[in-house]
């Protein structure tokens, strides 16, 4: 069972980043308008934002992590560690966390390192970095979580291309014994691999001849194999079977009732299946459950954050509240966590 506790540690900012350059799925040439129109009122998404080529994964999470430095007023040699939380690292190698100490102007003391994660990635990160800094030995430490999914879609599939977005995000936490406990269920189910992934590449496959070939695959489907694929269906029924099972067990391990959480943040995959595990949980009070992906479409890994600074950063702002999140998704992976959030730092969303 991977129903945890994590003790003396409290989060202390949150901030999120993303792209100027919008993409609207109205004006996305490749469906017919009857489709567009269908595709929106089914996920949820209007629009999202592309880092083209200029900006990558680590740019976005650098910008909300200077800016929350400063706000903090966080000396760089304060920091222990430094988390990098990607399935879309700047280079293959080094690791993104590595580049990002040095770029952050971070001791050489300070410990770095990736984690190839993307939908539950927030929480399992969260829970990580909480767990280094819990024994006090280590201080202060910052969780960067993004990705820049739109750069692995083909333009020409209708079942993914529509639905992601780019974002990163900078998570501060810091040692505190006063902090109020944190509760974290975490799970995975690798046989669920082939429901999201991207097939060449890896070391697995490589890159090959026709690593880059464009191929239909049924209308409206066409794309190479260095792209994603998913599978919607078996993507749905894996949500809804194990997402709900994560969230009850994890309220009864708390000992806490729904009715004691302020707002539930859910991973923003599309409306239907947000909806659908909202209403498995019996959650009535549709105004606990924000959404941003109507705007930013999937971000994968930094949605939580992004949706706590886009939708309800004026909520918490100067509050003591309690929020359950939940990410789920590729892998499969996912997680949920209950944690108290008081006297946090919330900057308002970057453009870059």
């Amino acid at each position: 069972m991977s129903v945890l506790t994590v003790k003396n540690v409290s989060i202390k900012g949150i901030g999120a980043c993303v792209p100027k350059q919008l993409l609207s799925n109205l004006s996305y040439e490749h469906i017919t308008e009857d489709e567009r129109k269908l595709f929106i009122k089914t996920t949820g998404i209007t629009e999202r934002r592309t880092a083209g080529d200029s900006i990558s994964t680590g740019d976005l999470c650098y910008a909300p992590a200077l800016e929350l430095l400063n706000k903090l007023n966080w000396k760089r040699d304060e920091i222990d560690v430094v988390i990098m939380v990607t399935q879309s690292p700047d280079f293959f190698i080094p690791g993104s966390a590595v580049i990002l100490q040095d770029k952050l102007g971070f001791k050489k003391s300070c410990l770095a390192f990736d984690i190839n994660l993307g939908c539950s990635g927030y929480v399992y990160g969260l829970y990580v970095l909480a767990n280094l800094l819990s024994s006090g030995q280590m201080k202060k430490g910052l969780l960067l979580v993004g990705d820049k999914s739109t750069m692995s879609t083909s333009l020409y599939d209708k079942s993914a291309y529509p639905l992601f977005g780019d974002a990163g995000s900078a998570t501060a936490l810091e040692f505190n014994e006063q902090a109020k406990t944190m509760f974290f269920n975490l799970a995975t189910d690798g046989s669920g691999q082939d429901a999201i992934t991207i097939e060449h590449g890896g070391s697995r496959h490589g890159i090959r001849e026709d690593t880059f070939d464009l191929v239909e695959i049924e209308p409206g489907v066409k794309r190479a194999k260095r792209h994603l694929k998913l599978d919607g269906i078996e993507i749905f029924n894996f949500a809804l079977r194990e997402v709900p099972a994560n969230i009850n067990q994890l309220y009864a391990f708390a000992g806490q009732a729904f009715s004691e959480t302020d707002f539930f943040v859910f991973h923003q995959a599309n409306r239907l299946i947000n909806e659908s595990v909202r209403k498995k949980l019996k959650i009535t009070d549709v105004s606990k459950v924000p959404y941003s992906l109507n705007r930013y479409g999937n971000t994968s890994s930094a949605s939580i954050p992004l949706t706590i600074i886009s939708e309800i950063r004026e909520q918490l702002k100067g509050r003591k509240k309690n929020v359950c999140l939940s990410g789920f998704g590729v892998g499969y992976s996912w997680g949920s966590a209950l944690i108290e959030f008081d006297n946090v730092e919330y900057l308002p969303l970057i453009e870059i």
